[in-house]
């Protein structure tokens, strides 16, 4: 095999920048890469800072870009939607808000005239894995050299995770390189992973202290009923955001309709419904106030991180 390049992809969440300890423990050399949704939290760029200078490394900063598929779109639009009969001030309209914003997670919910669904679940693909493959892996490849991808997953997060495998071969080329997926942390718990935390003098993300279960897009479409409360009582100005982007995002399809969630899913037509009914109890009928009380405190973990 080729010549190897250790790449580490991290978010700014528990799992990876565990596994980002665990490979400056074992002295390898890594490029280290943090993929910009344009979705994430203020505190969640600020601690990627911190990594980086609390571990002395570089961290590249890339982010996906939309402009020649919204120029395709607007051209769709102005001659397959007309040619369907949709109304010429639909298409006007559409025609318009279709500018890149440079905001990789709104740039392609208004290109694709919707927000992701678990159905539909086209973030992760265009967000992530499109843009870390066409800017990092494909010129690392095209030099003659392999990658191991480093992915910070573990297998008690889900079911579907619990089958994957330590490591695992995701593509050859017609060049002899390779990827190489490589789950460090496979095995471990959330324990380990917040030990490694400590045993290395780093502090976790600051939203994991604020009744954050994940840390990534902020809202993400799959966050938790508590989480969205949280959100909704701590960071108003990311709610207010989301709001925002639902009418541009409404003014890119037919319908003149976006919701964040899809509909039904959090029980509302928009995110400020939604954040409505994180408040109620299970009954949907009054406030709880059990749980609104505990988004002022100062300190609120799912993982016990307060104590």
């Amino acid at each position: 095999m080729n010549s190897l390049v250790n790449l580490l992809s991290i978010s700014g969440g528990k799992d990876s920048t565990a596994m980002l300890l665990w490979a400056v423990e074992q002295e390898l050399d890594f490029r280290t890469v943090f993929v910009d949704t344009g979705n994430e939290h203020p505190l969640t760029y600020e601690y990627l800072h911190y990594l980086a200078n609390q571990l002395n490394i570089t961290i590249e900063w890339i982010k996906a870009d939309f402009v020649e598929d919204m120029a395709r779109k607007r051209n769709y639009i102005d001659t397959k939607w007309r040619a369907e009969g949709v109304p010429d001030n639909i298409c006007d309209r559409a025609i318009q808000i279709l500018e890149p914003t440079g905001i990789p997670f709104l740039d392609l919910c208004l290109l694709k005239g919707i927000f992701p669904t678990a159905r539909f679940r086209f973030c992760t693909k265009y967000l992530k894995i499109y843009p870390i493959s066409e800017q990092i892996i494909l010129p690392i490849t095209d030099q003659g050299l392999s990658v191991k991808s480093f992915q910070g997953v573990r297998a008690e997060e889900s079911p579907s995770r619990a089958k994957l495998s330590e490591t695992d071969l995701q593509g050859r080329f017609s060049n002899g390189t390779e990827i190489i997926n490589y789950r460090p942390l496979l095995t471990w718990d959330v324990e380990q992973v917040f030990n490694q935390h400590r045993r290395h003098n780093i502090k976790h993300n600051p939203l994991y202290s604020m009744g954050m279960a994940r840390v990534g897009c902020m809202p993400c479409i799959f966050c938790r009923k508590r989480e969205l409360l949280h959100i909704g009582m701590r960071f108003p100005e990311q709610i207010d955001r989301i709001e925002e982007w639902e009418a541009l995002v409404s003014q890119a399809n037919k319908r003149g309709k976006a919701s964040f969630f899809y509909i039904g899913k959090h029980h509302g037509d928009n995110i400020r419904e939604c954040v409505e009914w994180a408040k109620t109890t299970r009954n949907k009928k009054q406030y709880d106030l059990i749980a609104i009380e505990d988004t002022k405190l100062a300190c609120s973990s799912s993982y016990g991180l307060c104590e």
